[in-house]
């Protein structure tokens, strides 16, 4: 079955090249695409997509509003797709709900890889730019960090994987680099998003940021 998107950004030039990208692969489907984020909430009402690829700075509503909205339910996967790498509105998104985030001059593998992690659950924390965002944008205060204490203490092998998708890393390349099945890597996650009470792996990573877990491993 074909991954259904639905594209929500106000430049039509955007729009048409995801949508060329994004049909080109036979398991991709694009059921709409709209200018702003009241349609875009109603495209999804709709259309009931698998995937979300959501600009930040929109008419009517923005992007972040939108992420709120859907957010805590059955709705789509959200990727955050901007033309900013350091948009003030990006981390408050992310924490919002977000799956992931995109440049919008990222290559068209990097589009596709995205909505296809999206899709299956396994967000796409866009290496480089995105690592950078959530370490710059972290807040570093003690009260900050306390306030997303875990429930219980992670593991050490749980610090390692937690420091992998703050990399930009996927699940297939956090079990290459520490030589583990994908399955374990899967299972460390949920067991690390369950003491977190994270709502995915984007959080998981702004959380190594913000706890100062990730500091060395950029």
């Amino acid at each position: 079955m074909a991954i259904r998107v639905v594209i929500a950004d106000d430049q039509e030039m955007v729009r048409t090249g995801f949508r060329m990208i994004l049909e080109s692969q036979p398991d991709i489907e694009v059921v709409a695409d709209v200018v702003d984020g009241e349609a875009a909430l109603a495209a999804v009402a709709e259309h009931r997509p698998d995937v979300l690829l959501l600009d930040i700075r929109m008419p009517k509503l923005d992007g972040l509003e939108v992420t709120r909205r859907l957010s805590g339910g059955n709705g789509p996967r959200i990727v955050i797709v901007t033309t900013f790498d350091l948009d003030e509105y990006v981390h408050a998104a992310l924490h919002g709900g977000a799956s992931g985030f995109l440049l919008k001059d990222a290559s068209p593998a990097m589009l596709v890889e995205a909505v296809r992690a999206a899709a299956v659950g396994d967000s796409l924390v866009s290496p480089a730019t995105t690592v950078r965002l959530l370490r710059e944008m972290a807040p570093r205060t003690p009260a900050a960090v306390a306030a997303r204490r875990p429930a219980e203490p992670l593991t050490e092998r749980e610090r390692e994987v937690v420091r992998c998708p703050a990399r930009g890393l996927t699940n297939a390349d956090i079990a290459a680099e520490l030589f583990v099945s994908l399955s374990t890597v899967k299972t460390h996650l949920a067991n690390v998003q369950a003491k977190l009470d994270a709502r995915n792996r984007v959080e998981i990573a702004a959380w190594a940021w913000e706890s100062g877990l990730a500091a060395g491993a950029a």
